[in-house]
Formats: structure tokens, sequence, C-alpha cells
């Protein structure tokens, strides 16, 4: 292992990853029979639904036409397929309009025609429909501070999806008495298809009374509109077992065990063994980065002890999403959170490195997929007088990260399956 470089070593894990989880890979041997008959309308929403549209177009056998929404910078060349780009992960004008749009398109359609509907992590911003009676600004207060409370992202869907004209199944109905088959790329830790940008085309078993629990439980005062809207049931979802839903299907056709056991297999030919902890981690992200120090340091230390399930040389490799509670004024990012804290946990600790990453190339909403981290990164901040805890405290990793030039910059991947983590211990 003389030619071993750590830090390249694990940006291939990462690149790895997300090449196994790209529409590319992953979509064509999912497409459904075309209608005999009717016609092919094309839908979607989310980071990846631009790709998705444009390996539809490489794919399809007949005519189709439709439209994607996707995030800024997050495009694709498509022909037929019109794709819109609009904000993530606070909604605006453009998603709205694209939402509308979209469900005037699929409306009037018949028994003989079929809607594909691609969805992927993101569609809940970018697909944003206000429910009657409630404005985009106030879509967009609302999910300013869910995202800054330490919700998950099952709670926040939840509130999204009794808030909206469109998600929690309604753009199904819309689309009835046509076929509706829906691909998802997943992003959601568990993979419950009914949560990927809030289910658009999926029945739902929350309620309204789960969705002003999630916001008083967090302390988000709202609108006397929207208190009104949830608490008379006013935002009530169509529920599993509606008949509506009967010639629907859906499909995950990635998600982050995809990816997960792509690196691993990775890993293992290089020598290095792997070990998948979970494809669906949550938390706050500065305890599971404890957490994980924790467990690296005791495998690094490792002399022949009896009943340990972890040996060196060996990869801890991880997915899910974990949350971030802001409290303080810094540049952040999740992934970034997690590292800074895994790096004052090792407080050094020779031989282990780590890399973690958004696979959509963002990192929450900055420039960067993430980060790597290496023994020596607390002693370089150091010796540019960087106080790591002082950052930490003030949700300040990208800013830690950035200091010393070790920001992953992937730019968009166009596909999404949430956090990949890799800590190697040699």
């Amino acid at each position: 292992m003389n030619s071993f470089v750590p830090k390249t070593f694990l940006l291939e894990l990462f690149n790895c990853a997300v090449n196994a989880v790209s529409a590319e890979k992953c979509l064509p041997s999912y497409l459904p029979t075309p209608p005999v008959h009717g016609k092919t309308i094309v839908i979607g929403a989310g980071k990846g639904a631009a790709a998705m549209a444009r390996v539809i177009e490489q794919h399809w056998p007949g005519e189709i036409s439709g439209l994607v929404v996707t995030r800024y910078g997050h495009g694709a060349d498509c022909q037929k397929i019109e794709v819109v780009e609009a904000a993530h992960p606070v909604p605006d004008e453009a998603g709205r309009q694209a939402a509308a749009r979209m469900l005037n398109m699929v409306h009037g359609l018949t028994e003989h025609d079929l809607v594909l509907c691609l969805i992927s992590g993101g569609g809940s911003a970018l697909l944003s429909l206000p429910a009657e009676g409630i404005t985009l600004e106030q879509k967009q207060a609302i999910n300013k501070a869910l995202l800054k409370s330490g919700a998950t992202i099952a709670e926040i869907n939840c509130v999204r999806k009794h808030l909206s004209a469109i998600k929690g199944g309604r753009l199904a109905l819309a689309c009835a008495p046509a076929r509706v088959v829906t691909l998802l790329i997943s992003d959601i830790p568990g993979d419950d298809a009914t949560i990927i940008a809030s289910g658009p085309t999926l029945p739902d078993a929350t309620t309204c009374a789960e969705a002003l629990a999630i916001l008083r439980h967090y302390g988000i005062t709202i609108p006397a509109n929207i208190e009104q809207h949830l608490a008379s049931s006013a935002g009530e979802t169509p529920k599993p077992g509606d008949t509506r839903f009967a010639n629907n299907s859906h499909q995950i056709i990635a998600s982050a065990q995809t990816a997960l056991t792509a690196a691993a297999d990775l890993a293992r030919a290089a020598g290095i063994t792997p070990y998948i902890l979970s494809d669906k981690m949550e938390g706050e992200a500065r305890e599971v980065g404890n957490m994980h120090a924790v467990l690296a340091k005791q495998i690094a230390r490792q002399v022949n002890l009896q009943g340990q399930p972890f040996k060196k040389p060996c990869v801890l490799i991880s997915g899910g999403e974990t949350t971030v509670t802001v409290r303080g004024s810094g540049r952040g990012g999740r992934n970034a959170e997690f590292l800074l804290s895994l790096a004052i946990g090792l407080d050094g600790q020779p031989d282990i490195y780590a890399i973690a990453c958004d696979t959509d190339g963002i990192d929450g909403s900055e420039d960067n997929a993430g980060a790597v981290l290496s023994p020596d990164s607390i002693a370089r901040a150091t010796s540019l007088a960087i106080e790591a805890q002082a950052l930490l405290d003030n949700n300040d990793g990208y800013g830690f990260f950035s200091a010393l030039g070790d920001l992953v910059i992937s730019g968009p991947t166009r596909t999404n399956v949430n956090d990949f983590r890799a800590v190697l211990i040699l």
C-alpha cells in the first residue's frame, strides 16, 4: 500500500457511490410498457428530475412530452420534455408556477394514457403549490423555520403535504383516470416512497393533526389562517386504500443502499475491509460525528481485543440524513458539521481519515458537496489560529474546511440519495 493515498481513496469512494445511483445507470431497466392507444406524459420533480428526463428521451420507444422541475444549476439538455429550474430548499415563484402548469398538463387525460412521474430528493421545495388560502410567502417562512429547527425530513414533509395543493397524492388524483407510474430515486432514510418529495403521486397516511403537532413541538409560530387550515383538517390528504390510486404503481430505482454497496465493493477491491453501518442514519450531525469518533478510536487502538466486530484496516460507511439545529450564524451544511464534530472527537488520532458529502453535490445550501478530514486537520487549523470548537458552536463547518482547503467541490451530480460518509481507519 505504499502508493495508497487516503484522501484520493475516499474521493474515489464518493464518486463511485454517486455514479452507482445516476439516472443513466439505474433508470432504463425500470421503464414501463408504453400505452397501446393513449399518449405518454412525463412529469417530475427533484434534483435528479432533469437527468431522469434525459434518460427517458434516450430510451423511450414512442412519442412523449411533459415537464419536470429541478434545482437551479441541475438542468439537462432535453428536447421533448421541458425542464424548469427553481429554488431549493426554500421554494420560489418559479417552482410555484411549474407546479400549477404541471397540474394543468395532466388535466383531462383518459384511462388509455400513461403518466410517467420522475421523483427524486428535493422535489418538495421545487414543486411548491400552496393550498387555497395559503400564500407562497407563508410557505417560505415555515420552510425556513423547519430547516433550522432540527426536524427530520419525514416531519418536514408531513407539514409540507398538508399545506400543499399538489403533494401527498394530489398530483396523482389530478392525473386520473390515466395510469400513473412513479419512478423514484430515494433520499429518505428507510426509503418510504410516500415521503420522497412529499409523495405527490402516492396516498398519504399522515394527518393534519400530526402536521400541527410537529409545528408546535418545534415552537414554530404560524399565522392564524394556517392554524385554522390544519386544525379544521381542510388540508387533509388522500389516504391509503383510496380506489383512485388502484391502477397506479411506483418503484424505487436507486437508494442510499445502492450507493453504499457500490462504495463497499470498491473498498474491498482495494484491500480495505468495508463495514456498512447503516443506510438510514439520522440524528444531530454533531452527535453522529462524535459517535463515529468514539467508534473509530476504539478500532484504531485495538490490539488483539476479543469480541471486537471491526478489524483495521477498514472503512466505516454510512448513509441517511442527519440534521442540524442552527444556533450560530456560520456557513454550515450537515456533512461539514458532522466532519467538524468528528475532527474534535478524534483530536488528531493518527491514521484516521474521513469524508462526508451529500450525494447531490450540495451540502445544505452551500457550493460544496462536503469535505475531507485528515489526522492533522485540527493541528493545521490551530496553526491558522482557527479554534475548531468555536466554529462548531457557530455552525461553521464550511469555514473550517474551507480554510484548510479540504472542501469537496463536485458541482451538481443530478441525483440524490442523501449523505455519504466514510471513515477510514488504517
